[in-house]
Order: C-alpha cells, then sequence, then structure tokens
C-alpha cells in the first residue's frame, strides 16, 4: 500500500470486536435485508450532503451498523446479498485497514456521471461504470484484471485513476475509490476526534448518549453528531452501557 493510503494512529482505528454485554438499545437482525436497508437508509439521512455541495454520494461506514445491530455476522451477510444483487457498493476507505465505507449504487453512478459531464474522461469512465461497478463486488483490481477481463488500456486505467474512480493501492493494482472524497475523511477524522475529545473530557470520561446527541458542536465538527456517535460507538472507540438514565457512552483507552 502507498504512502497516501498509509494507516492513521491507534486513535482512529476500528477496535477489533470484542465479547461483552449487549448494547442498550441495539437490535437484531431477524427482518433480513429489509431491517439492514432500512438501517442503511436512516444511516444515509445523517451525511451532510450540503457540506459537499451535493457533489457526493451519501456515504456510510459498515461499522456503523454495528452501533444499531448486535448480530456482526448477520450484518455483513445482509450487505454482501445487497452487494451481490448490484445495489450497494464497498470501498476501503484507507485511514483505517479496519474501515469499510458503504454507497448505494445507484448514488454512487449518479455522482459520478455529474462530476464527468464536459469531461474527456467522460466515455471511459461510463465504460468502467457499466462494465465493471455494474457486475463485479471487488474491492480492488489488478492489471492483468483490467486488461485482460474488463479490456481497459493502459490509457484508459490512467484516465480512470485521473477521474477518481481508481486510486493507487500499489504498483499494479487499484481501489475502488470515491472522487473527491479527500474533504469527506478530513471532516470525517477531524470531527470523529472533537467527539472523542468531549467524551473524554466529561466527568469519569463518561457522557450520556441523549446529552451528547444535544451538545452544541465546534468549527471541529461539520457532521450530525449522530453520524459521529454511530461511528464510535460502532467501532468501539467508546463503550455503550445501559443505565437507568439512558445510554452510557464511556471512553475506551486504547
Amino acid at each position: 500500500m502507498n504512502r497516501k493510503r498509509a494507516l492513521i494512529s491507534d486513535t482512529f482505528k476500528v477496535k477489533k470486536r470484542r465479547n461483552g454485554p449487549e448494547k442498550f438499545g441495539a437490535v437484531s437482525v431477524e427482518n433480513g435485508p429489509t431491517n439492514i436497508r432500512s438501517t442503511l437508509e436512516y444511516l444515509m439521512t445523517l451525511f451532510p450532503r450540503k457540506l459537499f455541495n451535493d457533489a457526493l454520494p451519501q456515504i456510510v461506514l459498515k461499522h456503523q451498523l454495528y452501533s444499531i445491530h448486535n448480530d456482526k455476522t448477520l450484518v455483513d451477510k445482509e450487505l454482501n446479498k445487497l452487494r451481490e444483487h448490484g445495489e450497494l457498493l464497498m470501498f476501503q476507505l484507507g485511514f483505517d485497514a479496519e474501515a469499510f465505507g458503504l454507497i448505494f449504487a445507484s448514488d454512487y453512478k449518479a455522482k459520478v456521471l455529474a462530476g464527468e459531464e464536459g469531461r474527456v474522461t467522460k466515455a471511459t469512465v461510463e465504460k468502467f461504470l457499466e462494465k465493471v461497478v455494474s457486475s463485479c463486488t471487488d474491492l480492488s483490481f489488478s492489471k492483468d484484471k483490467m486488461l485482460r477481463e474488463f479490456l481497459f488500456t493502459d490509457s484508459e486505467i490512467t484516465q480512470l485513476v485521473k477521474a477518481g474512480v481508481l486510486t493507487v493501492r500499489d504498483a499494479g493494482s487499484w481501489w475502488l475509490s470515491i472522487p473527491n472524497s479527500g474533504k469527506f475523511t478530513k471532516y470525517f477524522l477531524q470531527g470523529r476526534k472533537a467527539v472523542l475529545g468531549m467524551v473524554k473530557k466529561s466527568k469519569y470520561s463518561e457522557v450520556l448518549k441523549a446529552e451528547l446527541e444535544e451538545r452544541r458542536t465546534n468549527s471541529q465538527v461539520k457532521f450530525h453528531m449522530k453520524y459521529h456517535i454511530h461511528d464510535i460507538v460502532g467501532a468501539e472507540l467508546v463503550e455503550s452501557i445501559p443505565t437507568t438514565s439512558g445510554t452510557m457512552l464511556r471512553f475506551v483507552d486504547s
């Protein structure tokens, strides 16, 4: 992996799943794909479209679903079904090996095509969306696969990198990527750090979830507070503890 996609410090890494008490208010996935899709749609509504002038597709992180659903295995299974049916795309976000972005395929294609209007790379990008994105669930692609299976030329691959739908993974392979998502990553990590700081600075390094949701945000938090809370709970950067006053979030020392 190249330096641009080097992992950030442990502070921001998604923690490995631990066996522990069930999260207060978490739900099962008895209703299967419908339930998971509904959760995705809810989390998508928290994405700040206006912040990016509606140029980015709505992005949800996979682990955010774990803040709502208890059974990680079933969540992953249903997400894979949505991906196999061509409804959902998954991306390796680069700032953490365990961080995966989820975008509805129709939204991704629409935003990518809108961004390609009037550009010389448009025809190649359209070909990529039709031949690769619509039929393949891979997160990355080797040069051999791009040349032999999908029949792209070296010049076309260069165009796809220029357009931002591919980004270099290492010599001879590329990640599927989200064009112009650098600002998203910057604001997301900036907000995560700030919200974690709010929890850590609270008495006993814990705060009621309802209270945190109502906190006035500073310039470092540009996303909806609930978006960040689903992130830090799902990534297990805080513990979620049931109390008589509601769910308590407690900072986890790394």
